[in-house]
């Protein structure tokens, strides 16, 4: 293939490897660069049937080879078409509007007093000790942030409170999650009028304490950053 960014390679890469399942991710960044199948398989000298069977799963989760091969079509196809992936990397930088690590640890229950939180999932874990917390624009954090970046987004620990800011009804972070291999112990979404009862159900199979939150977002920064 042709040459391409190896850090745009690596930070595609290591999304894709943190994943539990790395074909259905590899298939979420080609959908998301709107690339067609049958045009990536040409890029990489092989047949549809086979990259749909790694994408679906019907074939052994593909290795670091194909992997490497798969994004640098990827990268390439975008590079001559859109340029997407310029657009969504940049994104990265501000993604994460606040992180920091509280100077004790505090429990889920007195976080939701003081950022006043509805409880819609874990009533029964509220005495979970937070460690630190995370506020992140949207979704794009998850997918986009990945390697070294992915964790950054968990500070020194997962023993943290994500924070979604501007989220529709609440699925699509709890999804992100639910593919991820690091779980944080609680998540707040910030705004929403309601919440898609996927959300809940996803945080409970995680053990994720899951909460709504509608303070303003630079007061919920401003008392995270006192604790």
């Amino acid at each position: 293939m042709e040459n391409v960014d190896l850090d745009i390679v690596a930070k595609i890469a290591g999304n894709v490897v943190v994943s539990n399942n790395p074909g259905e991710m590899l298939k979420i960044w080609r959908k998301r660069l709107k690339i067609k199948q049958t045009v990536l398989a040409g890029k990489m000298k092989i047949s549809p049937s086979v990259l749909s069977d790694y994408e679906s799963g019907r074939r052994y989760s593909p290795g670091i080879i194909f992997i490497k091969r798969y994004i640098e079509g990827l990268v390439i196809i975008d590079k001559s078409n859109n340029k997407t992936l310029n657009r969504l990397l940049k994104e990265d930088h501000s993604a994460i509007l606040g992180i920091g690590e509280f100077k004790k640890p505090i429990s889920a229950e007195k976080l939701k007093k003081i950022i006043n939180i509805d409880v819609l999932n874990g009533d029964d874990r509220l005495d979970t000790k937070i460690h630190g917390y995370t506020i992140v624009d949207s979704i794009n954090t998850i997918y986009m942030l990945s390697g070294i970046d992915f964790y950054k987004i968990f500070g020194a620990t997962t023993e943290r409170v994500l924070i979604f800011t501007r989220v529709g009804i609440g699925r699509s972070p709890l999804v992100a999650i639910r593919v991820s291999q690091l779980k944080p112990r609680m998540v707040i979404l910030h705004g929403p009028d309601e919440i898609d009862k996927l959300a809940v159900d996803l945080a409970d199979k995680d053990k994720i304490i899951l909460g709504l939150t509608r303070d303003n977002e630079n007061k919920i920064k401003e008392k995270l950053m006192k604790l």
